[in-house]
C-alpha cells in the first residue's frame, strides 16, 4: 500500500472515530490530524503546530495541544511519553512498537508478530482486562553511532 492510500484509509478511519464520538470535524481538527497522520517521526504538538502555521497562521499552539488531547481521548491518536522533554503523537492505530534513540529522539516503528501472538503471563493475566500489548526499545540509533554519539546511556 503506498503512502496516498494509507493516509486515505487513515481520513477515513479518523472521520468514522469522530462521528461515533460525536466530534465535528472542524478544519483545525482535520488539519491537525491530517498532519500528524501524513508523518513517520512521531511529531511532538509544537511540530505540528510549526507545520500547519502555514495553512492556518492564527492557530495557537494552546489549540493543538487541546485537539491532540482531545483526539487521544477518542482514541483516534496515540501519545507516546517517550522522553522526558515531551510528549509525541502517533495516528498509526495498528499494533507495532517503537525504538526511540535517546540521543537525536527518533522513533522508528516495527511491527513484532511473534510477540502480539504472546499470551500474558499468568500473574499479568489474572490482573485483569488487558487490551493492548506494546514494546519499547531504547537506544542509540544506527545514525547516531556512526556519527560517533557513544554509547553511554542517557
Amino acid at each position: 500500500m503506498d503512502q496516498m492510500d494509507q493516509t486515505s484509509g487513515l481520513q477515513e478511519r479518523f472521520e468514522e472515530i469522530c462521528k461515533r464520538a460525536g466530534l465535528k470535524l472542524t478544519h483545525q481538527r482535520m488539519e491537525i490530524y491530517n498532519e500528524l497522520a501524513s508523518r513517520q517521526d512521531h511529531p511532538s504538538a509544537e511540530a505540528i503546530h510549526e507545520a500547519i502555521k502555514a495553512n492556518l497562521p492564527f492557530i495557537a499552539l494552546d489549540t493543538v495541544y487541546r485537539t491532540l488531547k482531545t483526539l487521544e481521548s477518542i482514541e483516534a491518536i496515540r501519545r507516546l511519553d517517550v522522553f522526558d522533554d515531551q510528549a509525541r503523537f502517533d495516528a498509526n492505530l495498528t499494533p507495532h512498537h517503537h525504538c526511540m534513540c535517546s540521543r537525536c529522539k527518533a522513533i522508528m516503528d516495527f511491527k513484532w508478530d511473534t510477540f502480539d501472538a504472546l499470551e500474558a503471563p499468568g500473574a499479568v493475566a489474572d490482573w485483569g482486562h488487558i487490551w493492548s500489548k506494546s514494546v519499547v526499545f531504547r537506544g542509540v540509533c544506527r545514525n547516531c553511532l556512526t556519527q560517533g554519539s557513544g554509547l553511554e546511556r542517557h
